[in-house]
């Protein structure tokens, strides 16, 4: 699979509950080695987007491909090489974060276990968090644990959702330099939601906004700002969410 040009690819990818279409004829393609943000209001279909590429939810029709991979006939061949954090999925409350990250060192069968486990934790600065129960953590502490546990297994693939939720303006900005830093040693894809406009601008290489299931925007930061002529994605954001532009 060394010839992977895009890590994420879907081809008229729709998802309807009810009769309701919450993605309509979504076709993308996300860059090999990327940051790339998924951006939208409340509804605009990225949270579905993100259960469908997850293979948490099942396409109503549609193809997905993920590291050159079909979702649905590799899937169990793909979740070894991706991995997943929000701070809106807790892990187990009842077990201390070294419990649950050996836990899912042992479904990643990761390598040196121990190892990865001590050295992720000196990365988040979470070794005072690892033998105290996930359930007496704040917010805060929460999220860099559940990122120790998307960086496991290394993974190709990053999928995140709001990765800084909850933490404090300069431990937020220390992880976005951890992840950038990820990024740069790896090459890996980090395929990311979030509503930090100022962070999408920061880390990324490419936008995506939805709005009411489909793509209505998509570019760099500084090409989208000048396209619609506006200071900072925020601007942008809003106009497209009020259908200003």
């Amino acid at each position: 699979m060394s010839d992977v040009k895009h890590s994420i690819r879907t081809t008229d990818l729709r998802k309807e509950f009810d009769g309701t279409v919450a993605v309509q004829s979504l076709t993308l393609a996300v860059a090999e080695g990327s940051i790339t943000a998924l951006l939208g209001g409340n509804g605009a279909g990225k949270s579905t987007t993100m259960g469908m590429l997850l293979g948490l939810l099942q396409p109503t029709s549609g193809h997905i491909e993920m590291l050159g991979r079909n979702l649905a006939k590799d899937r169990h061949a793909i979740a070894s090489l991706i991995n997943f954090s929000s701070p809106y999925v807790d892990l187990p409350n009842r077990l201390t974060v070294r419990q649950n990250l050996t836990v899912y060192g042992h479904l990643y069968a990761v390598p040196k276990l121990h190892e990865r486990i001590d050295d992720l934790a000196a990365r988040l600065q979470i070794q005072d968090l690892l033998d105290r129960r996930h359930g007496t953590l704040s917010a805060g502490q929460r999220t860099r644990a559940s990122l120790a546990k998307s960086l496991l297994n290394a993974p190709r693939l990053l999928l995140l959702d709001e990765p800084t939720a909850s933490l404090d303006p300069d431990t937020a900005d220390w992880v976005r330099e951890l992840l950038m830093t990820y990024r740069a040693e790896t090459g890996a894809t980090i395929f990311m939601a979030s509503h930090n406009m100022y962070e999408v601008e920061r880390m990324c290489d490419d936008v995506i906004m939805m709005k009411r299931g489909a793509i209505v925007a998509r570019g760099a930061p500084n090409d989208l700002l000048a396209r619609f002529e506006r200071e900072n994605l925020e601007e942008v954001f809003i106009d497209i969410a009020r259908d200003n532009i």
